[in-house]
């Protein structure tokens, strides 16, 4: 049998190869990572873009519109599956995962994009003809044509259940994060409706790039000078933030290649510019970063000790990301030293460190704007699993901090089970009174909206940052 009669053919209607649009099949591809291999978007897409601009497939607007897509299907990718559950007739978990993505991408295009309806049907026809198929781009095209024939907001009416009836499930599909998320951050936030729709909606919208000036070795009035003013503004907390207003390519910013600076979000920056600021009962000389990794936090810690003639010790267990770190603080003026150790068994004796910061591991649920894929991957069991690490790390901590230090006990997550349930059992259980609570609402100057304290709660809506939790604690006996 000859390859041309294998081919689908119609009465009169020559086949066609399938053509590929190479904006499309990139985001295909970073999507089948992040669902194959739970790969996180943030670092599969930026390799494929840089190959994809060697190659000459790419430019500006190309890299724009496949960043959109992958990173706006992921981001709704709770709404977008409610509405093809909506179109087809099994069950969305006997849908095979590739499919499936390619049904996410162009329901992201008819429904979250401005690209016109046709266009985005027949470019996701023709995308699932190169990678799934002629016989399920069939499938495509029916599933999608349904989809089209409502916008969204129309959508949302049919597939979300009322408010009234059942506000958590309603915000969930309306908003794309899990229930339980939902019922996590309504819990973390307090109040009602309007702040809760607000922390989802900023969820789902795309975070600014923030630098960080090194003390030290930049500023950030020197980035700014370095920059184009249209581009670039200060942070709006951190003395040592720049936004880059258009997104930007940090890459190309010579203090970013040269280490002078870096990206960190500002609410990290805050963490770090807090526990550096807080007020000690005597000397001021050593401190330690207890979880170092990747380095943003310990970049900045380094080059603030160093202006007072302090060193610091950065730890950090897993030795891969010890080498991160090691990396970001090269060049700090001052003395700093990097280790791989285990936190919870550290290789330093009790009562070392005038200031101890650790940034423990968590559900990263506070930065969901820049892992949007994160919402999907956690699961509730998953704090049973970080809470022991954390209370450990905490402990140990304050073991670590001499007499009137200061520790810092900060995570990504405004979850209550990993911020203020974490340090009110190990100071209400292991801390023998030998321990209390600083006030660090007034270590950020200019903050709105901290809260009752003397913790502090940094929130996406409120403050334009990751939702950074930060308790800050004076070892007294």
């Amino acid at each position: 049998m000859s390859e041309q009669s294998r081919r689908p053919n119609r009465p009169g209607k020559p086949y066609r190869r399938p053509q590929k649009d190479p904006v499309r099949m990139l985001a295909f591809e970073a999507l089948r990572a992040v669902d194959e291999r739970d790969a996180y978007a943030n670092l599969v897409l930026p390799p494929l873009l840089r190959k994809a601009r060697e190659k000459g497939d790419f430019d500006g607007r190309d890299a724009a519109l496949a960043t959109e897509l992958v990173y706006g299907t992921l981001r709704r990718q709770g709404t977008y599956d409610a509405v093809i559950a909506a179109c087809v007739d099994r069950p969305l978990r006997e849908v095979d995962p590739p499919v499936l993505d390619v049904l996410s991408l162009g329901a992201h295009q008819l429904l979250g994009t401005r690209i016109p309806t046709h266009a985005a049907v027949s470019a996701s026809v023709e995308l699932a003809r190169v990678v799934l198929g002629d016989g399920r781009a069939k499938f495509v095209n029916a599933v999608l044509r349904k989809v089209a024939r409502q916008d969204l907001d129309a959508w949302l009416e049919q597939v979300a259940p009322p408010y009234d009836e059942d506000p958590e499930d309603h915000l969930a599909v309306v908003h794309s994060h899990p229930r339980w998320v939902v019922s996590a951050l309504w819990d973390s936030l307090g109040g009602g409706r309007a702040g809760i729709e607000d922390l989802l909606e900023a969820d789902n919208e795309r975070p600014e790039v923030t630098l960080v000036a090194r003390p030290g070795r930049s500023t950030a009035r020197e980035l700014l000078g370095a920059l184009d003013a249209d581009s670039a503004l200060p942070g709006r907390w951190s003395p040592y933030a720049v936004r880059l207003s258009e997104g930007g390519e940090p890459g190309a910013i010579d203090a970013v290649r040269e280490g002078r600076a870096g990206v960190q979000d500002e609410g990290s920056q805050l963490v770090a510019a807090a526990l550096a600021n807080a007020p000690l009962d005597g000397p001021d000389r050593l401190w330690l970063d207890g979880c170092a990794g990747p380095g943003g936090k310990a970049a900045l810690l380094a080059g603030l000790a160093a202006g007072r003639g302090a060193t610091l010790l950065a730890s950090e267990k897993q030795p891969h990301r010890a080498g991160l770190v090691a990396k970001a603080l090269a060049g700090n003026p001052g003395p700093y030293q990097v280790i791989a150790a285990d936190g919870t068994r550290p290789p330093w004796r009790p009562g070392t460190f005038d200031r101890v910061l650790v940034d423990v591991p968590c559900t990263g649920l506070g930065a969901l704007r820049r892992r949007p894929e994160a919402r999907w991957r956690r699961r509730p069991e998953d704090l049973d699993g970080f809470a022991p690490l954390q209370r450990g790390l905490l402990r140990t901590a304050l073991e670590s901090v001499r007499v009137g230090g200061v520790v810092g006990y900060a995570t990504c997550s405004p979850h209550l089970a990993e911020t203020r349930a974490v340090v009110d059992d190990v100071l209400r259980h292991d801390a023998d009174g030998a321990a209390e609570l600083v006030d660090a609402r007034p270590l950020l100057p200019g903050v709105p909206a901290l809260g009752d304290g003397p913790d502090i709660q940094l929130w996406p809506h409120l403050h334009g940052t990751d939702a950074m939790y930060l308790a800050l604690i004076r070892r007294t006996a």
